[in-house]
């Protein structure tokens, strides 16, 4: 099995300099996980999630203990943790290196990077083109799919 064989194909994006609220907004509306980020010619650039707005001073949430460090080096290219916890666009906030498969890779492959990378979803690119996610609940309904199949075949 394939990622083009489970992947979902409708899903929303969002745009970099969208306001974060629309964001949040989609991520509602929606029930994704998380939202790719497309810039303008409508290419990946990144992507955000829920992990990506936790650690927010609207919230009152506190900084993770040995935050600091990551503070001090900085993540995703030298933007600093603060910028991110605080900004209010979505290039502010969002992960700049998504996980993604091509849509030719196996199963095991998609698995693979969700627990490497401990992630709920990753993204599928055919060629240079996002054309799908798979999240979770894909790997479920393909699970429940082959186990139905296989049931069948045992009773025939």
């Amino acid at each position: 099995m394939r990622a083009a064989d489970i992947m979902r194909t409708s899903f929303a994006t969002v745009r970099q300099s969208a306001p974060l609220l629309d964001a949040i907004h989609l991520l509602l509306e929606t029930n994704q996980r998380g939202l790719p980020v497309v810039d303008d010619a409508g290419s990946l650039v990144g992507i955000i999630s829920e992990g990506d707005f936790l650690h927010r001073r609207e919230l009152e949430v506190e900084y993770p203990e040995g935050f600091w460090l990551e503070w001090l080096l900085g993540k995703d290219e030298g933007q600093f943790a603060r910028e991110r916890t605080s900004g209010l666009r979505v290039d502010a906030v969002m992960s700049r290196h998504p996980v993604w498969v091509d849509d030719n890779a196996k199963i095991e492959e998609v698995v693979k990077q969700m627990d490497i990378y401990q992630i709920s979803q990753v993204l599928v690119l055919r060629g240079k083109k996002l054309a799908g996610i798979i999240g979770r609940t894909q790997l479920l309904v393909a699970l429940e799919q082959r186990l139905k199949r296989s049931t069948q075949e045992l009773r025939q």
